[in-house]
């Protein structure tokens, strides 16, 4: 169990540019946000291996470029599309397995969509089970205007995919939902394998944690998957316009870390 940091916090710099920066300021373990398709060739894999190496960071998990398309790859109502993306989701494998990642994390399928929600989770069960084969767990992502922004809608996909069932936490997602994130604790904790976590001011939904002015309770938040029983990572995930100096970013890590 750790405090680690996204490389997302960067964009829009390169991913190896934002992984370097991860380095730079001590994480012990982050997510890699993928932002191409040429990102998963094996030679930039290699580049990333290499940066990982220098730092000695452990990388949890991955983020899937394609987050505001895979309605349109994955569950859309044209079904030959959504077989033929099959093969591209497969890139993400060797990936993850060069660089030890456990974890993949997808959006999934947008509001309102073109196809039920029955077929939605038959396919990326499918698409879990591909990527179990190769030692590797898909996780769904509560994300506003998704149909995950919804715990209902979480609830019957949990119900269809049994044990199969695996989501992360976004504090700042469940915000925008108009949502308390403990919402999703209380009804998802036995689901839940990987944590966002940013912080809160009365004027902006994501800043760095612990910043001026911050409202989220960190002390609480951490007891309270404890007692839940989570023993996963936490990952800092911000925007470019959420902090002013990465320092803060890595300032805020040590004091979290501290806490868990």
């Amino acid at each position: 169990m750790a405090i680690g940091i996204s490389t997302s916090c960067f964009y829009p710099q390169t991913t190896e540019a934002s992984l370097i920066e991860t380095g730079r300021l001590g994480a012990p373990c982050v997510e890699i946000f993928f932002n191409s398709a040429r990102e998963l060739d094996r030679d930039f894999i290699g580049r990333l291996r290499d940066i990982q190496k220098t730092y000695g960071m452990r990388v949890k998990s991955f983020h899937t470029y394609a987050s505001f398309t895979e309605s349109y790859y994955f569950f859309s109502s044209y079904e030959r599309r959504y077989t033929e993306s099959l093969e591209d989701f497969k890139r993400y494998f060797y990936g993850m397995q060069t660089l030890g990642a456990e974890l993949l994390i997808m959006h999934g399928a947008k509001i309102p969509g073109s196809i039920p929600d029955e077929d939605v989770f038959s396919r990326f069960h499918t698409l879990y089970t591909l990527g179990k084969e190769a030692g590797v767990t898909l996780c769904q992502e509560n994300v506003v205007h998704y149909r995950s922004e919804s715990p209902e809608y979480l609830a019957r996909m949990q119900k269809a995919l049994g044990q199969d069932f695996k989501l992360v936490l976004d504090i700042k997602q469940a915000r925008r939902t108009g949502l308390d994130p403990y919402v999703f604790v209380d009804q998802f904790a036995d689901s839940i394998v990987h944590v966002h976590i940013s912080d809160y001011t009365p004027t902006k939904d994501c800043v760095v944690p612990l910043c001026e002015n911050a409202q989220f309770d960190f002390k609480r938040f951490f007891a309270v998957m404890r007692e839940k029983g989570y023993t996963g990572d936490y990952m800092i995930e911000l925007y470019e316009n959420s902090y002013t100096d990465p320092a803060q970013i890595a300032a805020a890590r040590d004091t979290l870390e501290k806490w868990l």
